[in-house]
């Protein structure tokens, strides 16, 4: 059967977005890369994550309140779908601060984001380290830990398990995958859109662009000229530990299999997913810093991943103006906005258009004329 979307990119955000629109009876056809492909998907800490987010740009921090406020339901329903455990848990999230510096600098940080929304009350609060030792009975903290900052609507979960949840969910839906599908470029055919891909072809009336580092070039062939770099992410795993970490923290949390996860780089090296010793070192001594007993904790894996950057480091939501039917979605917390991509703009696509509430994310905010 002909399709009537197809999303190219079978990671977190293409995913999302195509189950969201089988679910709106769409007839949806998901291509997803080779094995080798880099894969943000991969090395994803799993956290579903709001304060701290959106400092000078305000739409960003409303797009990531209405993810986790639509982010229950959303797993709720994907769950039902598959049979399958996401593992989410909302019970607020910690950003450990080291030193009252710290401590003062995150409490002014968290509230400049308070006062850029403009309204409401904050969804955070910081505590001090009595009030942390408090929550956290099992955790003994180290000398510098001054406090934390706590917010109320912050999470986590499995992102493997989301993963293979969203594309289970889209075949239960009437969608379909195929694997191993390298689009080598886009055609038009009439008024469709023509895929080449390795050795076959395909046509559809409407495309999605989905396919993080891979999205610049085949953008290009729609009109849509996105910036999009690489940044590395390294993550630190541990053995299976008693539970003693309720709460997930920023750099610091324990999965529902007791392991605890350690992270993450920002490392501009280009596509290198390689790990490093310096990267094991620094990420162990600020771990130990914070709680000293996980320096006798068995490391058992260090990964590598790379994150879809953009300029400001926020999304691009985009459609073209000279291919109406083709979209584009970049973004480097797709965990996080799963559920407003398969919601909320899922339902942007199938009715053809982004509305104007999406003109924030468009690229056009990078053409800034240069100075003469």
């Amino acid at each position: 059967m002909r399709p009537d979307i197809v999303v190219i990119g079978g990671g977190t955000v293409g995913a999302a977005i195509a189950y969201g629109l089988a679910r709106r009876r769409q007839q949806v056809l998901l291509l997803d890369g080779e094995d080798g492909d880099f894969r943000a998907a991969r090395a994803n800490f799993g956290l579903v994550w709001l304060q701290g987010k959106g400092l000078g740009m305000p739409a960003y921090q409303a797009l990531t309140r209405r993810s986790i406020a639509l982010w229950r339901g959303f797993a709720d329903e994907l769950q039902s779908e598959t049979g399958g455990d996401l593992c989410y848990e909302q019970k607020g999230g910690l950003a450990f601060c080291l030193g009252e510096d710290a401590f003062e600098k995150r409490r002014l940080d968290l509230m400049r984001l308070h006062n850029q929304r403009g309204e409401g009350e904050a969804d955070w609060e910081m505590i001090d380290r009595a009030a942390l030792e408090r929550l956290l009975p099992k955790a003994r903290l180290g000398a510098d830990v001054s406090g934390a900052s706590l917010g109320r609507h912050d999470g986590h979960a499995n992102p493997l398990k989301l993963l293979a949840g969203l594309h289970g969910g889209l075949l239960r839906l009437g969608g379909s995958i195929r694997h191993r599908a390298r689009v080598e470029r886009i055609e038009m055919a009439g008024s469709d859109f023509r895929l080449v891909l390795d050795g076959a072809a395909l046509t559809a009336p409407r495309i999605v662009i989905a396919a993080g580092l891979g999205s610049a070039r085949l953008g290009r062939q729609v009109g849509l000229d996105v910036p999009v770099h690489p940044e590395r992410g390294q993550i630190l795993v541990t053995e299976r530990l008693a539970p003693f970490l309720p709460l997930p923290a920023s750099g610091l949390r324990q999965t529902a299999e007791g392991t605890v996860m350690i992270g993450a780089t920002k490392d501009e090296v280009g596509l290198d997913v390689s790990t490093t010793t310096e990267a094991a070192a620094s990420l162990s001594a600020k771990t130990v810093r914070t709680i000293p007993a996980l320096a006798t904790a068995r490391l058992v894996r260090q990964w590598a991943g790379l994150r879809v950057m953009t300029p400001d480091s926020y999304p691009i939501y985009a459609q073209s103006e000279s291919h109406p039917g083709a979209f584009v979605a970049l973004c480097h917390s797709g965990v996080t906005l799963a559920a407003f991509h398969a919601e909320v703009l899922a339902e942007a696509v199938a009715d053809g258009t982004l509305p104007e509430s999406f003109s924030p994310f468009h690229q056009r905010r990078f053409d800034v004329p240069k100075a003469a």
